[in-house]
């Protein structure tokens, strides 16, 4: 690397082919996976480049790379961390949210509507003033209030046996 520094490209190009096998031991000791090793490597090596002017040639290299190959394998588990907390990998969500531009799903979403609609039509009279006007026209409670004439508290109590009801006939739930 001292070589490197000082100009000699074959030297740099043979230190950073060295460097390889290095840098997958160290990623491998941070337990990164092997799919996840060049991804690490190749960041690794972008930071060495970039930081090369700060070796001390009276230091160990190796010391010196397997500490930067560290620090890369940690930031590449990191980022697979936070991609996995975003990335679905269950068919059930899959079939929750089908395509858009699909007639079936259309279509389901349409007996979905009317189903909603007709469940909402069945509930007592209150109650359906309360979903009406709270959930369907999403006026606050206040609005709600002045448009219905009655309290708040009541418009609150209804929504409540409202969602409770309409849980129960379309999810089973008490």
């Amino acid at each position: 690397m001292a070589a490197a520094q000082a100009g000699d490209r074959q030297a740099y190009e043979r230190v950073l082919a060295d460097s390889v096998p290095l840098i997958r031991a160290a990623a491998r000791r941070q337990g990164v996976d092997v799919d996840l090793q060049d991804d690490v490597v190749q960041e690794t090596l972008l930071t060495v480049h970039r930081v090369r002017h700060t070796y001390d040639p009276g230091r160990s290299y190796d010391a010196w790379l397997s500490a930067i190959a560290a620090r890369r394998a940690i930031d590449a588990l990191r980022s697979q961390g936070r991609r996995g907390h975003r990335e679905l990998h269950d068919e059930r969500a899959y079939d929750m949210h089908p395509d858009e531009h699909d007639a079936t799903a259309a279509t389901e979403r349409e007996q979905e509507a009317h189903r909603l609609h007709e469940a909402i039509a069945s509930l007592p009279p209150g109650q359906r003033e309360a979903v009406e006007q709270l959930g369907l026209k999403e006026r606050s409670l206040a609005e709600a209030s002045a448009h219905t004439g009655r309290q708040t508290g009541a418009l609150k109590v209804n929504l409540h046996r409202a969602m409770k009801a309409l849980r129960a006939r379309f999810h089973g739930e008490p």
